[in-house]
């Protein structure tokens, strides 16, 4: 079904409107899954971004076509993610949903939601592992060579772990803010940074001279 037959299309609508809606739920379902999103999930959130009225789940279900148990899935998921909100509609008994759309505010609930999902639990897994290899009565100066070389392998990857929380730390408060001043800032000097010449490059260019 497509959406121009479908109750969210009005008068006040044009085919392109339609088509657009389309191509951007599609489009947003693609891309989410590919960051390890649910598709479904960002295809719900694709659909109440775009339309302007909320809408219940027989509605959600019948343009995503999407089952009642799928819809209802990623519709509670939506709303502990604080992407969703539960509202009702006059003279309907149905419960019906609307996204947020502050664009910034919807940015760092997936970044807080992707770190307490993903990043922490792989942390916890790295840190078990290496506590594995150290028995309670050893130090890591006491295990074989082998020992020693794997669990600074696994430490090396928790440093790496920790230099992305700690940028997710430092981002996430400017970006709940708003603050697209300092967040540009940091990426220009990030930028500066990397078209910077090394110590390397300088002394290869000095010799060219």
């Amino acid at each position: 079904m497509t959406l121009s037959d479908s109750p969210f299309n009005t008068s006040e609508t044009s085919p392109r409107h339609a088509e657009a809606i389309d191509r951007f739920v599609a489009f947003w379902g693609k891309m989410a899954s590919s960051w390890g999103i649910n598709r479904t999930m960002a295809q719900v959130y694709a659909l109440l971004y775009c339309v302007e009225q909320p809408l219940n789940t027989d509605q959600i279900m019948e343009r995503l076509q999407i089952s009642r148990g799928s819809a209802n899935m990623n519709l509670r998921s939506l709303v502990e993610w604080s992407l969703v909100e539960k509202t009702h509609v006059p003279d309907s008994r149905k419960d019906h949903y609307v996204a947020e759309t502050d664009v910034w505010q919807v940015t760092a609930r997936i970044i807080e939601e992707r770190e307490r999902q993903e990043v922490r639990p792989v942390r916890d897994q790295l840190e078990a592992v290496a506590e594995h290899l150290i028995p309670n009565d050893q130090s890591l100066e006491d295990r074989p060579e082998a020992d020693r070389e794997l669990y600074q392998r696994i430490q090396n990857l928790i440093e790496l772990i920790d230099v992305f929380e700690r940028v997710s730390g430092v981002l996430l408060p400017l970006v709940k803010n708003q603050n697209e001043t300092v967040i540009r800032t940091l990426i220009d000097a990030a930028d500066a940074l990397d078209t910077a010449p090394s110590e390397g490059d300088k002394g290869d260019a000095s010799q060219d001279t």
